[in-house]
């Protein structure tokens, strides 16, 4: 199959919905493991912290975050970038879980890419007030492989633009066991999540967390 035709041909799962060439939104991918994934972030954020970082500009992040995976996703006075260790504890990240893995590379493949091996996850837990700005996922050394994003607890909606940070945003409603996959054309699309509204959620309550799967080094 020629790459033009894999990212124009649609995944077999009739759940699954193009959002741009290489873009696809799969309709409660996964939902039927979502305690099994909320485990694993408990065991996460029992060895690193959720924290809310400081961009290079000095503001506070509303979304507060961790990492695991073999590289973690940091942000201070010095930059953005990726580091082995967590600068909180001086520690590795904690090892990413076997269920992570899975559903990462399941819902990869589901989306048109093959063999996807991502080695750092970043977690980020919204509350309501919170939001994440428009931006490009753009720190990784290889862009070949795609970006997969769970989203867990409370709706929100995921701003999908284009390469441009003016061309014109798509707003997707994201549910429970969602899961986002872009690469190929449009993987370094402008993205971004409005500001998380009041809720409660049966798993999660007052929250919304999401999962990103990138391969980073």
């Amino acid at each position: 199959m020629h790459t033009r035709e894999l990212f124009d041909a649609p995944p077999s799962d009739t759940r699954s919905e193009r959002l741009a060439p290489g873009a696809w939104l799969l309709h409660g991918f996964a939902h039927d493991v979502a305690r099994a994934l909320l485990a694993a972030v408990d065991a996460i954020e029992a060895a690193a912290p959720f924290r809310h970082l400081t961009t290079p500009g000095g503001f506070r992040m509303s979304v507060a975050m961790t990492n695991c995976g073999s590289l973690g996703w940091v942000s201070d006075r010095h930059g953005y970038r990726y580091d082995s260790l967590d600068p909180l504890s001086g520690r590795p990240w904690p090892p990413m879980p076997p269920i992570f893995l899975h559903v990462a590379q399941t819902a990869a493949q589901a989306g048109g890419f093959s063999g996807f091996r991502p080695d750092a996850c970043l977690l980020n837990r919204y509350e309501p007030g919170a939001r994440l700005t428009l931006h490009q996922d753009k720190d990784e050394r290889d862009f070949s492989a795609p970006i997969v994003s769970v989203s867990l607890g409370l709706p929100a909606v995921f701003l999908f633009g284009g390469n441009a940070r003016k061309d014109r945003q798509r707003r997707v409603a994201l549910q429970h066991g969602d899961v986002v996959v872009w690469g190929g054309p449009a993987r370094l699309y402008h993205h971004g999540v409005l500001t998380l509204k009041d809720g409660h959620h049966d798993l999660l309550g007052p929250r919304r967390l999401n999962l990103t799967f990138r391969r980073a080094g």
